[in-house]
């Protein structure tokens, strides 16, 4: 099954009792297995093959929940989950190759409902989109997400402010639109890696900047969280990229 039009991707999304699934999954075959699983539930599909293609789904769509793939071209699914998470509730269960817990903690912590190793059983799958959706569907919004803590930080999304506190003060941290993304972005899973690559993709997505320029930002910021006593934040990973906090 090939990636449909974006005209006819419109007639599957036509309205109706049933809710509707993004598949976020590059590897076609994999995709047309979970379609056929969820067409059998009466739940309809739409799918991307890529993390910027989903992302623009997710906005023209408005799917009930997202399966997503956490190894994709372009923006991977770590990155594809922070963006929705920064401004949508959508239900989503990744879908991974890493059987690893620090990868299952990441997800969670990241906000994911669900999480999935391959190679996986199609049923199963199937089975938990319903749960979530149960779930979810006919249950109160959850409120937005606005505030983040990391360490001595409070990141306010809504206002875009950051604080530094300590015991008997709090300093407001006066940041660029740029160097307020990357922080925040990169508190919303702390101790994960970021490469250059994906904070790029992520924080200055319309820049014909290169990757070296998210290093001068993360400096900037850097020396500014030090003039108010948080050292080493961002924290360097030699040869990888850049993460807000060690694992304590």
């Amino acid at each position: 099954m090939t990636a449909l039009p974006p005209a006819a991707m419109m007639a599957q999304w036509n309205r109706s009792a049933d809710a509707l699934v993004l598949i976020v999954e590059d590897e076609a075959e994999i995709a047309d297995i979970i379609t056929a699983y969820l067409e059998r539930e009466k739940l309809r599909v739409v799918r991307a093959a890529d993390g910027h293609t989903a992302l623009e789904l997710h906005r023209s769509a408005r799917p009930d929940l997202v399966l997503l793939d956490v190894q994709l071209p372009g923006i991977d699914g770590w990155g594809v989950l922070s963006q929705l998470r920064q401004g949508s509730d959508t239900p989503i269960i990744m879908l991974t190759a890493l059987d690893q817990d620090l990868d299952k903690l990441t997800a969670l912590r990241m906000g994911a409902d669900d999480y999935v190793v391959k190679p996986f059983n199609p049923a199963e799958v199937a089975a938990r989109v319903r749960a979530v959706l149960r779930r979810t569907l006919h249950a109160a919004p959850r409120p937005a997400i606005t505030v983040l803590r990391a360490g001595p930080l409070l990141i306010d999304s809504q206002t875009h402010s950051v604080h530094v506190e300590g015991e008997g003060y709090s300093h407001e941290l006066l940041l660029t639109l740029t160097e307020f993304k990357l922080l925040h972005c990169m508190a919303l899973a702390p101790t994960r890696i970021f490469s250059r690559s994906e904070l790029m993709h992520q924080c200055l997505p319309e820049s014909e900047a290169l990757e070296r320029t998210v290093d001068s930002h993360v400096s900037k910021l850097r020396r500014k969280l030090d003039d108010v006593g948080v050292a080493n934040m961002p924290a360097s990973v030699r040869g990888v990229g850049y993460r807000l906090m060690a694992d304590r």
